[in-house]
């Protein structure tokens, strides 16, 4: 569907993209993670047509569009801070692109019904300005605007970032819902971990213009193919001295752990034991999270809240580290 072959952006004599190489399938839910200034944004600007590469091509459909003008590529666009027209109704903002196509009164008024009716905005909401809507609702519109051309790619940069925490969470379940629904391929950009492993089909993670790894979420969570990739997606637990030699580790190596995967109060067969104390704990209601100290170092672990067992500051406790469980990457 999209091919991105070698692209490399230049701002000057600054690299922003060093051979990026992606491709994406029809109707896939493709992610851009990474932290700010790696390039996750430039890529996505790329593909919409906003920033010309100095090198390499974008193509859909096996089709290349790299020099196409960003009006002629049918690529729906959400942008960070929406870019509505606020004193304009929800109507006119969704309609803003059917009537730059000329399209005819009739046939503009039922696709803005229809698109309205599929992302949740009522007839009331329509009649509205889009300053008297909320963060959420603003979103809606965003989207709309965005799918009721009928592209046949839609983009988002960072559409949840100035939502509320709840919201956001709820909106993110919406997005998948409606990505699903309309079964419009999407790349979508984000520097939220949380966010890209629950949306994503699949996550390329970048790092100061190069692609660290391409992967389903479980890919790059359970087996990230770097350590950035390690220590950028999830919370993880960096392993030394005693514990290494006690899993045999390589000790020139660099290991890590995922916090779920320290069992407290376990042992097993081939799995390396340690007396621990509980230092501290952090209560998050679905889970809780130790720190413990075990092997002279200080290991976080996370345990699912029975609601019965509840270790205390103080409290001797076993700590139980499979060698599987371990990743590793060369120093």
């Amino acid at each position: 569907m999209i091919e991105l072959k070698d692209i490399v952006v230049r701002f000057g004599d600054f690299e922003a993209l060093h051979n990026i190489n992606v491709s994406v399938g029809e109707g896939e839910f493709f992610t851009f993670l990474g932290p700010s200034g790696c390039g996750k944004t430039t890529t996505l600007r790329t593909i919409t047509g906003f920033i010309d590469p100095v090198q390499g091509t974008v193509s859909v459909d096996g089709r290349d569009i790299t020099h196409v003008p960003i009006e002629k590529r049918n690529i729906g666009i959400v942008f960070q801070s929406y870019a509505l027209f606020p004193t304009m109704t929800v109507r006119d903002n969704i309609a803003f692109g059917l009537k730059v196509m000329h399209l005819k009164r009739d046939e503009v008024e039922r696709r803005v019904r229809e698109i309205a009716r599929k992302v949740d905005l009522s007839d009331e909401q329509l009649k509205k300005a889009v300053s008297q809507l909320s963060g959420g609702q603003q979103q809606r519109v965003a989207i709309a605007r965005a799918l009721v051309t009928g592209p046949s790619i839609i983009c988002m940069d960072e559409p949840l970032s100035n939502l509320d925490a709840k919201l956001r969470v709820q909106l993110r379940n919406e997005l998948k819902r409606m990505q699903q629904e309309f079964g419009i391929t999407t790349i979508y950009v984000t520097h939220d971990q949380e966010e890209a492993l629950t949306l994503s089909d699949r996550i390329a993670v970048f790092n100061k213009g190069f692609i660290e790894q391409i992967g389903t979420p479980n890919e790059v969570y359970n087996h990230s193919a770097t350590e950035f990739v390690c220590n950028f997606v999830g919370d993880i637990d960096r392993l030394e001295g005693a514990i290494v030699d006690g899993l045999k580790l390589d000790s020139g190596r660099h290991h890590f752990i995922r916090l779920e995967r320290v069992r407290i109060g376990e042992g097993g067969a081939g799995m390396l034991t340690l007396p621990g104390v509980v230092k501290s704990r952090e209560y998050y209601g679905l889970y809780i999270k130790y720190s413990i100290r075990a092997g002279g170092q200080i290991v976080k672990a996370v345990e699912k809240n029975d609601g019965v067992h509840l270790y205390r500051p103080g409290e001797e406790v076993v700590v139980g580290i499979h060698p599987q469980d371990v990743m590793s990457y060369d120093a």
